[in-house]
């Protein structure tokens, strides 16, 4: 298969990050315009590191099917995992390629897959580290894992409930309900849980079966990268974190 890594023509510029803050801003009224946004995006900068013509994929958490549309777009092919049904089957009938299932315990045999790939989705589960080390179980030596997650401390770290999360997520939580009439989709200590920078690059820096190729801030310019060497500081101007590994 011949390479095309890097030559996907994404670039991490500040052009790219306005567009995408901009996007996610109406992503409430449009999810149509930043989800599509962020897999178009997502393939570019996954291209970063693996060659995604004629690859086998794994998506988990993939969604209602903007991320199928963009991988097998680029020539993947596309798999999708999601415990929630109601996320499947968000835009009409679930896309065909997507199981029903647990993060926390992927329904695939060990090194089947190129590229293990999951958007959004640590935060979102109890076990946060046992769901990384199942992406990288059923990942092939050589092949390629990427996973990024919104930070509890950034400043959409409670998701919907933000920013009173800083608060606590269960105040954040009661207040959004008193405010709208309903509770939160995103319900602390259900189906979203405080997660740090910190440990994710801890995590990723000591997992034996791969090594550590890439940790960036997903969604900031090359020249902002370096606010993750600086501790305390990431938690917050990080917002979301990206971990790429190659199995070994």
């Amino acid at each position: 298969m011949t390479s095309a890594i890097g030559n996907t023509g994404w670039k991490a510029d500040l052009g790219r990050a306005v567009r995408l803050f901009r996007a996610f801003g109406v992503e409430q009224t449009d999810a149509d315009h930043f989800y599509e946004m962020l897999a178009a995006d997502s393939v570019g900068q996954v291209g970063q590191y693996a060659d995604l013509r004629g690859s086998l994929m794994l998506d988990v958490g993939g969604g209602p099917g903007y991320f199928a549309e963009a991988f097998r777009a680029a020539g993947a092919t596309y798999y999708a995992i999601d415990s929630d049904l109601g996320e499947l089957s968000g835009r009409g009938e679930p896309v065909p390629g997507t199981v029903l299932g647990s993060g926390m315990a992927l329904p695939v045999a060990d090194a089947t897959v190129d590229v293990c790939f999951s958007s959004n989705v640590l935060e979102h589960v109890p076990d946060p580290w046992l769901m990384a080390d199942e992406l990288v179980r059923v990942t092939r030596p050589g092949g390629t894992v990427f996973l990024s997650y919104t930070g509890w401390w950034g400043p959409h770290g409670g998701h919907e409930t933000a920013p009173w999360h800083y608060l606590g997520g269960d105040r954040a939580a009661r207040r959004y309900e008193r405010r709208v009439g309903h509770r939160p989709k995103n319900k602390f200590g259900e189906s979203l849980f405080p997660i740090s920078v910190a440990a994710g690059l801890r995590w990723a820096r000591t997992c034996t079966a791969a090594d550590l190729v890439a940790a960036v801030p997903r969604y900031h310019p090359r020249w902002a990268y370096g606010v993750l060497a600086v501790p305390g500081v990431r938690e917050v101007v990080t917002w979301n974190l990206v971990l790429v590994l190659r199995r070994r």
